[in-house]
């Protein structure tokens, strides 16, 4: 009586499938609600967290519980504003100059760092290296693997115009740019992942490069402040009716202003791999029981008419290492009868 079965190469076979889910919370791709945080995005000192990034949340805090700091409300991305040079914030250092460091300058050299792996190089749009930039970042917790790209779709309202976002991964012929964060689309005017027009340099001015980065893998959005100050003029300046500690918050109401009827909208994805184990049963094997039930204490049969016509009925399959270890057990809808006369083949779906 055979108790083990070793499965052979042929007998397994792996696929890979991608499931898209929704990102934001309450189980939906379209967040119209954006809300900050009065105890988060403060700006008292050089070194407030303000000037660093912005929290936004989906739901009101009031709501979510007791006061503005309520557990029960998570928070859906973050903005921040970099600057090369360091511009936009104050100086929280001893020393003045290019040697100086501010909030804008940390962002940026943060952000080149994760893409670029080093605090030398800049963001380069489409042949325009502007000094500072936008950025959206997912909350980790909003999405599985990555984010589907296709799916953005995101409306900035500067005061005077409008314009709709999406990345360029269905209209880029070929692969994407792959950095340090993985794959990395174009940001532009459109929607679901298709791009309006042939040129990448959508703005009024033609020299100011791309609208952005989209980083799937990361979930990062980064946008070239030249492009948006092209299209949407002082609104995005870094003077006017923000004060310099507050240029994260231009991004957060040019996104709140469009919350309805458009909203933010993008998806989550996720890859999940599947084990196929074929398990096959030859009409000679597993048609004794090793249930101690099936003999008596002498080793005589309980029925003596599986003498000759032996009957077991398969309900469960174990997956065993080559220690003999129980890794994973399948259990039949119902039992499978096994005798001489048949044969039986079970796949069985490890989902990981």
């Amino acid at each position: 009586m055979a108790s083990y079965n070793r499965l052979n190469p042929e007998d397994i076979s792996i696929s890979t499938d991608k499931v898209v889910s929704n990102t934001w919370s309450g189980d939906t791709n379209v967040l119209k609600t954006h809300i900050t945080a009065s105890t988060q995005a403060v700006y008292t000192s050089a070194t407030s967290q303000g000037n660093f990034f912005i929290e936004v949340y989906g739901q009101n805090l009031t709501t979510a519980g007791a006061g503005s700091t309520a557990t029960t409300a998570s928070v859906q991305y973050t903005i921040s504003y970099g600057h090369s040079e360091g511009s936009g914030s104050a100086n929280f250092t001893n020393i003045s100059g290019a040697l100086g460091n501010t909030a804008t300058k940390c962002i940026y050299n943060q952000y080149r760092q994760l893409v670029f792996g080093d605090e030398t190089s800049n963001f380069n749009f489409n042949g325009t290296t502007p000094k500072d930039i936008w950025v959206i970042n997912i909350a980790r917790s909003r999405y599985k693997h990555s984010l589907k790209a296709g799916s953005l779709n995101l409306r900035l309202e500067d005061g005077t115009s409008k314009l709709d976002f999406t990345d360029d991964s269905k209209t880029q012929s070929g692969s994407s740019t792959i950095t340090n964060l993985g794959r990395q689309f174009n940001i532009v005017s459109g929607s679901d992942g298709t791009m309006l027009g042939s040129t990448l340099n959508q703005s009024p001015g033609a020299t100011d490069g791309s609208y952005g980065f989209f980083y799937p893998d990361a979930g990062i959005l980064v946008f070239n402040g030249n492009a948006l100050r092209a299209h949407g003029g002082t609104y995005w300046n870094r003077a006017g009716s923000y004060t310099p500690q507050k240029l994260g918050e231009k991004m957060y109401y040019a996104i709140s202003n469009s919350a309805a009827p458009y909203g933010f909208e993008i998806d989550s994805e996720e890859k999940i791999s599947s084990q196929y184990n074929f398990i096959r049963v030859k009409n000679s094997e597993f048609n004794y029981s090793s249930n101690p039930s099936y003999i008596d204490t002498n080793g005589n049969l309980n029925n003596t008419t599986f003498a000759d016509s032996p009957v077991t009925y398969i309900t469960t399959i174990g997956l065993y290492n080559d220690d003999n270890n129980l890794l994973a057990v399948a259990k039949l809808s119902q039992p499978l009868k096994k005798d001489f006369t048949t044969e039986a083949l079970v796949r069985v779906k490890l989902d990981y």
